[in-house]
């Protein structure tokens, strides 16, 4: 961990450090993070291991707060017990490094157990989404080849107790009773007895490239992908929080992040803790008196959401909000998908802090381009972090060169020399071999850098609405007229046309007080061709009670470009709206 300074404020602090890293840092982060033996690197250890080396062990790690506000705590130094414990376990289960164990569990306490202790064993970790059905559980089992499962009771039985007979890679399924109750059948075996029954075993000394943990991306477009990081992105994420939150010891952090998307991984399960601070965990589904009574009342300095969530947080009002205004957060932010200024402006206005946009991709493994408090600009991505090279690039094929004047759109590249940076598609070595160009990752993604570095999201490659001679980048369709007050969440694809090619088509849902309706269509037309012009705005607009989702909250485009053109979804792909504050990865 990157000492403090004496005497600044967490945000210098960030600046600091920020003015100062570089890529001989890197190495010299990684230098700090080693163990358990010379050389070795390995997330257990250099998350947990080196805390209790040091003295830290009864520093507060992980608050968990269940579904009617029951508390569980960890210090980190018995965290890092029944880790050890349950590395002995999967030792003992026939789990040698480099075997997945995947985890279906939810927000809780036991998803850190089981993380670090699949860690503490050399194995990968491989976490699922609780919102999935069978069906996507499936195909990630298979697909991971995992031979152990951890899970709660409830989870399995409901979802994949049925699919035992068709994985023959999962051998061992170690379930998690209700509120600790013992676990009886045949399939399955009893995590807490084991845990509890058994002798904490050695850290296994890994090194830095080899494999640490497996997420499952489908993103908006495309089938999903098994990304695969090894251990050395515990550098990346360490020194990240540090840049983006000014992460101080005795830091509260709170990261809303479903396990099974990245972020969780990244910032709730590893970052906060190499830093020294405890988290929060909520178990319990989204709720806006909730959500800010856990502010208040736990005294959260930091809060990384999403800007689903945080609409969702808009959409109960001012008067709520100022029922909560006291509170001890220093730093908001917020990742998943651009977050619109209105958004920036709410979270000083209702939470006496601005929302902070992060950019990084499963890929990436940490944030890489980012606001910082102290130099935001709202709307914008941000700028790339130190240690971090990115660069606007024009792709034809396999060839790449710079787009070098202000403003112009091209794809977004980075280096791929972060330490984070996933190190394989799990079975798609063409796929992820042509993601990396003359040393260059290529992110899908397409931006714009402004005359101040600042980084600007136009959409993903493949969003890209052509119509006539504009090229459309649905966010900017979007940020227009989510500024409309009937408008609660929108997305825009294109639709075929037989004179313009495409011309973009808004999918809106309405906020309360609000009814869909041929006068609301036509306002709503008018609205747009005034903010945006004739070229941008809309030619069609259709109300839904609710939008299309990825577990993230993210917006399927691929369901709303079926619905634009009437041709059959996908069913395994668009998933039934989500409950705020359930995520799925990218």
């Amino acid at each position: 961990m990157v000492p403090p300074m004496s005497g600044q404020t967490p945000s210098e602090q960030c600046f600091t450090d920020a003015a100062s890293l570089s890529k001989t840092d890197w190495a010299e982060a990684r230098q700090a993070l080693t163990g358990p033996q010379p050389g070795s690197l390995n997330i257990a250890h250099a998350v947990l291991d080196r805390q209790v080396a040091a003295g830290r062990g009864d520093r507060a790690a992980v608050l968990s707060l269940g579904r009617r506000y029951e508390k569980r705590r960890l210090s980190v130094a018995q965290l890092a017990d029944q880790a050890a414990r349950l590395a002995q376990v999967l030792t003992r289960h026939g789990i040698v490094p480099g075997d997945k164990v995947a985890v279906l569990t939810g927000r809780r306490i036991e998803l850190y157990v089981a993380a670090f202790g699949a860690w503490k064993a050399g194995a990968v970790f491989c976490p699922l989404f609780s919102a999935f059905g069978p069906g996507p559980l499936k195909s990630r089992l298979e697909l991971s080849q995992a031979k152990v499962l951890i899970a709660t009771e409830d989870l399995y039985r409901r979802k994949v107790a049925g699919l035992r007979a068709s994985l023959p890679d999962l051998v061992h399924v170690l379930l998690i009773g209700e509120d600790g109750q013992p676990v009886a059948g045949e399939d399955a075996e009893d995590f807490n007895a084991l845990v509890a029954a058994a002798t904490p075993a050695a850290t296994i000394a890994t090194q830095a490239e080899d494999p640490a943990f497996l997420h499952f991306t489908s993103g908006t477009t495309g089938t999903p992908k098994g990304v695969l990081h090894s251990h050395s992105a515990v550098v990346a994420q360490t020194l990240t929080a540090r840049l983006v939150f000014g992460l101080q010891e005795d830091d509260v952090f709170w990261c809303t992040a479903d396990p099974g998307w990245i972020t969780n991984t990244a910032y709730a399960l590893i970052a906060p803790l190499a830093n020294g601070c405890q988290v929060v965990v909520d178990e319990a589904e989204f709720d806006p008196r909730r959500w800010y009574g856990i502010l208040k009342d736990e005294k959260v300095n930091v809060w990384y959401t999403t800007p689903t969530n945080i609409r969702m947080m808009m959409r109960y009002g001012a008067a709520l909000a100022r029922v909560y205004k006291e509170n001890s957060l220093r730093v908001a932010a917020s990742v998943g998908e651009p977050l619109n200024p209105e958004a920036v402006a709410w979270g000083e206005k209702a939470l006496g802090v601005p929302f902070l946009d992060t950019w990084w991709q499963t890929e990436t493994g940490a944030i890489a381009i980012a606001n910082c408090p102290g130099r935001a600009k709202a709307g914008s991505m941000g700028m790339p972090l130190p240690g971090v090279e990115a660069a606007v690039m024009s792709r034809e094929l396999t060839r790449i060169t710079p787009v070098d004047q202000p403003d112009e759109v091209g794809e977004l590249a980075l280096r791929a020399d972060l330490p984070s940076m996933f190190t394989a598609y799990m079975g798609e070595g063409a796929h992820y071999d042509s993601s990396f160009v003359d040393g260059w990752y290529l992110t899908g993604d397409l931006v714009r850098r402004d005359s101040d570095g600042c980084y600007w999201f136009v959409g993903r490659a493949d969003d890209m609405i052509k119509s006539a001679s504009h090229t459309i980048g649905p966010f900017e369709v979007e940020c227009g007229l989510m500024d409309h007050p009937a408008v609660a969440e929108i997305g825009v694809v294109g639709k075929p046309d037989l004179l313009l090619r495409e011309v973009p088509v808004a999918f809106i849902s309405l906020n309360p007080g609000f009814e869909p309706g041929e006068a609301l269509r036509v306002e709503l037309l008018t609205f747009a061709r005034q903010c945006l012009g004739g070229a941008l705005a809309p030619r069609e607009i259709h109300f839904v009670d609710a939008m299309p989702k990825t577990t993230t909250g993210k917006i399927l485009r691929r369901a709303l470009k079926a619905k634009a053109v009437a041709e059959p979804e996908d069913d395994e792909l668009i998933l039934a709206p989500v409950h705020a504050g359930r995520f799925d990865d990218e």
